[in-house]
C-alpha cells in the first residue's frame, strides 16, 4: 500500500510541525504586500490600448504625427426652459454659466448664442447650447471636465432651468462612477451571501470564517504582486476588480474543499495533524492542479493585443496563484492550530458538521436515478444545453455606448437632446486623408466625400482641417447615431466600402476612418482573428494535462465537450436575455443591440478554468475510489455523494460573487456577471450532477482507457497515496500533540 506523501502533503507536514513559524512568515509577507498594494494606483491606467495597426489606429496616429496631436476635447452644455432664449432671465442664466465655465482652469474657450455664434439655439427657441473646449487629451478628459460637471449639476439643481452636459469627459466620469458603484456593491453582496452559504455548508461559524480569511489574504497578496508586475506591463485599473472577484470566488472555493476534507478525515478518527496532512495530500493536491487548469484558461487572455483583456487575465492569474500558495502553506498551519475548535460556533438547523461517508441520502438518490438510465440522462442534459446555446447563433458583438447607461442617466438624456435639437454632436467621426491637399484630384475627392456626408442622415456638421505640411486632410463629421447600434455599424460599413471608394476612385491618397464605431468594428475584427488561436491553445493544453492526471483519453475528451456545452449554453442565454430581451425586464437588466465584444472570450477563458475545478474535484474522488475498489458505478456514486453538497455550496458562492456584479447599472458588468453566474449554475447542476455521472456509468471501464502507445506520458497523481489503511506516519511528538 502506497502511503508516500506528495509535494502538498510534504509542505503541509512542514507547516504542521512549525505552525507558528508559518504564520509568522505569512504575517511578514502580508505586511510587505500591504505596502506594495498601496502603490498599485501609481501603475494602473483608465486608458485601454490596442497594440495592432488597425485602420482606426492608423487614422489616430496620422493625426498625432501631422496635426500636432488630437483635436481639442469638447463638452456640450444644454440649457432648457419654459421661457424663450431671448428672455432676460434665460440670457442672464446663460451668461452666468458661461462666465463660470470660462473661469475653470482647464477650459480653453466657451461660447454660446450670446456670442453671436450660429446654430446654438434649437428650433423650439427654448433650448440653447454652450460649447466648451477643454485642454488635455483623452487620458485627462475626466479630471479636466469634472469642475464643469459640478457647475452643471449646481445649475440644474436650482430648479429654474434644466441643465445637462455631454462629452467624452462627462460620459467617462459617469461610466467610472457607475462602474465603481457596481463593483463595490457586487463585492459586498457576494461576501454577504458567501458568509451565509459557508455557515450552512459547515454548520459552524469558525469553519465558515476560514475560507473568507484565506480569500482576503490571497487578494492582498495578489494586489501586491500586481503592483510589481505593473512596473513592467501596462495594466488597466480594472485589474483590481478582477483580482477581488476571482480572489473571492476561488479563495473561498479552494479553502472550502480543503477544510471539508480535513473535517471528513477527523470524523473518520484521524488525529488533527494526520487529518491536516491527508487533506493536503488529497484535496489540496487537487486544488493545486485545478489552479493550474484555471491559469491555463486565463492565459488565453494574455494573447490578446488589448491592454484591458491582458490586465483582466493577469489579475485573475495572480489571484489564483496567490490563493494556491495560501492553500498549500498557511492553511495547513491554521488548521493545525485550530484543531477541533474549527467546529466551534455551531449553527442551529445547519447539518454541515455531520460527515456521512460517501455523502448524504439526497446525492445517493440523484446518483441512482441518473446512473439507472444513463442514456436518457445524457440525452436530456445535452438536449437542454444545446437548446440553451441555440440563441448564440444570432449573436452580434460590439461595444455599448450611451444606450447602455440607465434610462435616468444624465449623459444619456443630454445625448438625446443634443442629437434632436442641434446639428453638432458629442460623437465625432474623423475621416483622415493621407494625401497632398494641393492636388486637384485630392481636393475634388474631398469635396465629393463632404457632399455625400451632408446628404447622409447618419452624419451632421462636417468640418475640414489641413495639416501644417499640407500632406493630411481631416474631415470631422458629427455622428448622429449612437456608435453601439446596428445602424451606426451599417453606416460605417457603407462609408468604408462604398462612399469613400466612390469618391476617391483613382485618386492617389489613403483614407482612414476613426471614431468610436470604427474602433469597435476594428476591435471585433481583432478579437475574431485571435479567438480561434486562444481556443485551440486552451483546449489543447487542458487535454494534455487531464490526460496525464487521469491516465485516460476519454476523461479529457468528455471534460472538454462538457465544458464547451456549459459555456455554449451560457453564451446562448446571454444573447437571449440581453440581445433579444427575453426576461431582461424581470431580471432588472437592460436590453441592448450588442453583446460586449470582450465578454464571450472572457467568459470562455474564465469559465473553462473554473468549470475544470468542479470536474477535477469530482473526478479525483471517483478515481481515488475506483483505484481502491475497481467498481466504476460504485465509485461514481461515492464521488458524487462525497462532493455533491460541497460542489453545490461552492457553486452557490461563485454565483453570489458573480451575480453581485450583475445587479449594477452598467450593461457590460450585467452581461459579465450574468454570463458567469448562469454558466456556474448549469455546470454544477446539469453537467456535474447529471451529465458526468451518467456518461461515466454508460462508458464503464472505457472511462480509463489510455492507448498503449501513450502510456509513456508522465503521470501526475492528484489523488494522493492510497489511503485505505492507516495514515502516513508523522513524528511521534506530533502524533501525541494530535
Amino acid at each position: 500500500m502506497n502511503t508516500e506523501l506528495g509535494l502538498t502533503g510534504r509542505v503541509a507536514g512542514a507547516a504542521v510541525r512549525h505552525p507558528w513559524r508559518t504564520l509568522a512568515v505569512w504575517a511578514v509577507l502580508l505586511a510587505t504586500a500591504f505596502v506594495f498594494a498601496g502603490r498599485l494606483g501609481d501603475v494602473v491606467t483608465d486608458q485601454g490600448t490596442l497594440a495592432v495597426a488597425t485602420e482606426s489606429q492608423q487614422a489616430q496616429d496620422l493625426i498625432s504625427e501631422r496635426m500636432g496631436g488630437q483635436s481639442p476635447l469638447q463638452e456640450f452644455i444644454i440649457i432648457e426652459s419654459f421661457m424663450p432664449v431671448d428672455d432676460p432671465a434665460f440670457r442672464a442664466e446663460t451668461a452666468r454659466l458661461v462666465g463660470e465655465i470660462r473661469q475653470v482652469g482647464t477650459v480653453l474657450s466657451a461660447v454660446s448664442y450670446l456670442d453671436g455664434v450660429p446654430g446654438l439655439v434649437a428650433e423650439d427657441g427654448r433650448t440653447a447650447l454652450i460649447v466648451a473646449t477643454i485642454a488635455g487629451d483623452d487620458a485627462d478628459a475626466v479630471d479636466n471636465v469634472a469642475p464643469i460637471v459640478d457647475l452643471v449639476d449646481r445649475a440644474d439643481a436650482s430648479g429654474s432651468f434644466i441643465v445637462s452636459i455631454i462629452g467624452e469627459g462627462s460620459v467617462g466620469g459617469e461610466f467610472g462612477h457607475l462602474a465603481e458603484e457596481t463593483l463595490r456593491g457586487g463585492e459586498t453582496i457576494g461576501l454577504a451571501v458567501a458568509v451565509v452559504i459557508l455557515v450552512l455548508v459547515f454548520g459552524a461559524a469558525v469553519a465558515a470564517g476560514i475560507p473568507l480569511l484565506v480569500a482576503m489574504m490571497s487578494i492582498l497578496l495578489a494586489l501586491a504582486m500586481t503592483a510589481v508586475v505593473g512596473q513592467f506591463l501596462d495594466l488597466s485599473l480594472f485589474v483590481t476588480n478582477m483580482i477581488v472577484m476571482i480572489g473571492l470566488a476561488v479563495g473561498i472555493d479552494y479553502t472550502l474543499f480543503i477544510v471539508q476534507r480535513y473535517r471528513e478525515e477527523r470524523a473518520k478518527g484521524l488525529g488533527v495533524a494526520e487529518a491536516v496532512v491527508r487533506a493536503s495530500d488529497t484535496a489540496t493536491r487537487a486544488v493545486l492542479f485545478s489552479a493550474i487548469t484555471v491559469v491555463i484558461g486565463l492565459s488565453g487572455l494574455m494573447i490578446m493585443p488589448d491592454t484591458v483583456m491582458r490586465s483582466l487575465g493577469m489579475g485573475a492569474i495572480l489571484a489564483v496563484v496567490a490563493t494556491a500558495l495560501a492553500a498549500v502553506t498557511v492553511l495547513p498551519a491554521m488548521l493545525r492550530l485550530l484543531g477541533d475548535r474549527i467546529n466551534r460556533g455551531k449553527v442551529p438547523f445547519a447539518s454541515g458538521s455531520h460527515y456521512r461517508p460517501g455523502g448524504g441520502r439526497f446525492w445517493h438518490r440523484v446518483t441512482r436515478l441518473v446512473t439507472a438510465r444513463p442514456i436518457l440522462s445524457v440525452v436530456l442534459a445535452v438536449g437542454i444545453l444545446l437548446a440553451a446555446a441555440t440563441p448564440y447563433l444570432t449573436i452580434r458583438t460590439g461595444q455599448n455606448f450611451i444606450d447602455s447607461l440607465p434610462p435616468d442617466s444624465p449623459s444619456r438624456y443630454a445625448f438625446e437632446m443634443l442629437n434632436e435639437n442641434f446639428d453638432t454632436g458629442a460623437v465625432t467621426i474623423p475621416i483622415v486623408i493621407d494625401g497632398d491637399a494641393a492636388d486637384p484630384d485630392v481636393a475634388a475627392a474631398v469635396r465629393e466625400l463632404g457632399a455625400a456626408l451632408a446628404l447622409d442622415p447618419a452624419y451632421g456638421e462636417v468640418t475640414t482641417s489641413v495639416a501644417p505640411g499640407g500632406d493630411l486632410i481631416v474631415l470631422d463629421a458629427v455622428g448622429k447615431l449612437d456608435p453601439s447600434t446596428g445602424e451606426a455599424a451599417a453606416a460605417l460599413a457603407m462609408l468604408r466600402t462604398e462612399t469613400i471608394p466612390a469618391a476617391f476612385a483613382g485618386v492617389d491618397a489613403g483614407v482612414f476612418v476613426a471614431g468610436q464605431a470604427a474602433f469597435t468594428a476594428d476591435y471585433v475584427e481583432v478579437l475574431d482573428g485571435r479567438s480561434p488561436i486562444i481556443f485551440v491553445l486552451v483546449l489543447g493544453a487542458s487535454f494534455l494535462l487531464l490526460m496525464m492526471v487521469f491516465r485516460s483519453i476519454v476523461v479529457p475528451i468528455k471534460a472538454i465537450l462538457m465544458n464547451l456545452l456549459s459555456v455554449g449554453a451560457a453564451y446562448g442565454l446571454l444573447v437571449l436575455v440581453f440581445q433579444h430581451g427575453v426576461g431582461a425586464g424581470v431580471l432588472g437588466f437592460q436590453q441592448t443591440d450588442v453583446i460586449e465584444a470582450w465578454v464571450p472570450l472572457f467568459l470562455f477563458t474564465v469559465l473553462f478554468g473554473l468549470s475544470m475545478d468542479y470536474h477535477i474535484f469530482l473526478l479525483s474522488r471517483i478515481k481515488e475510489n475506483y483505484d481502491e475498489t475497481g467498481d466504476n458505478r460504485g465509485s461514481v456514486a461515492f464521488g458524487l455523494g462525497s462532493t455533491g453538497a460541497i460542489i453545490t455550496g461552492a457553486a452557490l458562492i461563485m454565483v453570489a460573487v458573480f451575480g453581485g456584479f450583475a445587479i449594477g447599472d452598467l450593461v457590460m458588468f450585467q452581461q459579465m456577471g450574468f454570463g458567469l453566474a448562469v454558466a456556474v449554475i448549469l455546470d454544477a447542476t446539469l453537467v456535474r450532477s447529471v451529465l458526468v455521472p451518467a456518461a461515466m456509468a454508460l462508458l464503464g471501464s472505457l472511462n480509463w482507457y489510455l492507448p498503449t502507445w501513450l502510456r509513456w506520458i508522465p503521470r501526475i497523481n492528484i489523488e494522493g497515496g492510497r489511503h485505505a489503511g492507516p495514515a502516513p506516519r508523522l513524528e511521534p511528538a506530533l502524533e501525541r500533540a494530535a
